[in-house]
């Protein structure tokens, strides 16, 4: 018997789908997929989750030094004259940054090589509405792994596994494979 589904694609086809589905599936939290694909798809995002909450508090705070531009009253850089150049002025302030212990690290180096970069196009209005935009500079990158420690992980904490949910919707229309939509919990 196979370790895993084969999917009808060869050995680099199937792993860019999974991880695809996968990182797709933890940003939206549900997609619409064939059963076999979501049958692989559960057993890769299973794994990242437990991974999640295992390392979630395992780093420590460190207190650094930063050199950080000074701006003007608009928001600008502020910049003076030295040698005859114009180079910005830096003043030093005291940081806060979480630094991973070695087994976090570890883990956030794993999920690196299944998750793929997320740029997410959605802005959120004064008025509260969420509007998407096609322009490029409105486009941000998401940091998946900072929102699997920071958001999915305190969500599951108190489970020992069984993060997503399989939910049958029939036959596709154009060859009649069994579609679900695979949610997390």
């Amino acid at each position: 018997m196979a370790m895993y589904r084969k999917l009808g694609k060869n050995s680099s086809q199937r792993k860019a789908l999974l991880r695809n589905q996968v990182t797709m599936l933890l940003y939206h939290g549900k997609i619409v997929t064939t059963e076999a694909r979501a049958k692989e798809i559960r057993k890769i995002a299973e794994k990242l989750i437990a991974m999640a909450v295992r390392e979630k508090d395992n780093f420590e705070e460190v207190t650094v030094k930063a050199k950080v531009p000074r701006k003007d009253a608009e928001g600008k850089r502020v910049k003076e004259v030295v040698d005859g150049k114009r180079k910005t002025v830096y003043d030093e302030v005291d940081k806060t940054i979480k630094k991973d212990l070695p087994s976090r690290l570890h883990a956030r180096r794993e999920m690196l090589k299944i998750l793929y970069p997320v740029t997410s196009s959605e802005t959120t209005r004064k008025d509260g509405k969420v509007v998407t935009s096609n322009k490029r500079k409105d486009k941000k990158k998401v940091d998946m792994i900072a929102r699997m420690f920071d958001e999915v992980a305190p969500k599951y904490t108190d489970r020992n596994g069984g993060y997503t949910r399989i939910i049958k919707l029939g036959q596709r229309k154009g060859d009649g494979a069994m579609q679900v939509i695979i949610e997390l919990v």
